[in-house]
């Protein structure tokens, strides 16, 4: 039986992650022919073709076979080492996260550490970002993601990507010309929803609300039904749902800053490594 490097499966998996060999070597610290040269090494060992070449960094059918098992191959070998060589950490963090991201990142980042410190306790709510903002500034939370707009002259978070906001719709969904656009929105107070109403109403298109609710899942639901359109960061877009930047009639929304809100000073060693983990996902959406 043929062994792969796992160095190997992390520069295969980056360079999907990152759409390209210079991005990953960046991030990677290897030089862009260093990582074709890994590319190729691993298409060696399988004896397989792992991009389209004509088509940039398009992955082929075994390159997305590939995918799947390579990432969970990571994460094991990620928590293995994490568990037994890193510093035994223990208490509790209360983390606040955006209703958006909470399926993805409970699922990825935060699964991750939890089983790599088993004595963390952690203590996750999940609401809109001025929610979590405002309950931070109260002492509620010891670190937070949030969104906010993006270009602001004294950002709130720090360590930040920037996304897109993109217009959702599902498949089954008929728009009458000139009729109001229904829309699905989160609570007021919500960046998402004031950055729609705003974009609309400066494009003067009428609206109307269909749907309002803090959940994430309704929000889906809701979409899927057909019963009206809505936005999403690009990176949280479940799969079922038909997702663009622009959408007739519906003009740009811009981008969003994705980030943290926390005191250095204040972060136990328990929100510090939780805080790493969280950066790792975050900048690999």
């Amino acid at each position: 039986m043929k062994n792969l490097p796992t160095d190997l499966l992390r520069t295969f998996v980056t360079i999907n992650q990152l759409g390209g060999f210079t991005p990953a070597g960046e991030r990677l610290g290897r030089s862009q022919p260093a990582i074709s040269l890994q590319v190729k090494r691993l298409e060696e060992l399988l004896d397989i073709r792992l991009f389209h070449r004509s088509s940039g960094i398009q992955l082929t059918e075994e390159g997305q076979l590939l995918l799947g098992y390579a990432q969970k191959m990571l994460d094991l070998n990620d928590a293995i080492v994490s568990r037994l060589s890193a510093p035994k950490v223990s208490g509790s963090v209360r983390l606040g996260i955006p209703n958006d991201f909470e399926v993805s990142f409970l699922a990825t980042a935060i699964g991750r550490f939890a089983q790599a410190y088993p004595n963390v306790t952690l203590d996750v709510s999940s609401d809109i970002s001025a929610n979590l903002l405002q309950d931070y500034g109260k002492g509620e939370y010891d670190l937070v993601m949030a969104i906010e707009e993006n270009g602001q002259l004294q950002p709130r978070l720090t360590d930040y990507i920037t996304e897109p906001l993109v217009w959702i719709r599902g498949n089954n969904l008929m728009l009458e010309p000139g009729e109001p656009l229904p829309l699905i929105l989160y609570p007021k107070g919500c960046l998402y929803r004031k950055t729609i109403v705003n974009a609309l109403n400066q494009a003067n298109l009428p609206w109307r609300i269909v749907y309002s609710t803090s959940s994430l899942l309704g929000i889906h639901a809701a979409v899927k039904a057909g019963l009206g359109i809505s936005a999403l960061s690009k990176s949280t877009v479940p799969e079922g749902l038909e997702a663009s930047v622009t959408f007739a009639p519906c003009p740009s929304l811009g981008n969003l800053s994705i980030g943290f809100c926390y005191e250095p000073n204040k972060l136990t060693s328990a929100s510090h490594m939780l805080l790493d983990y969280l950066k790792q996902g975050l900048h690999a959406l």
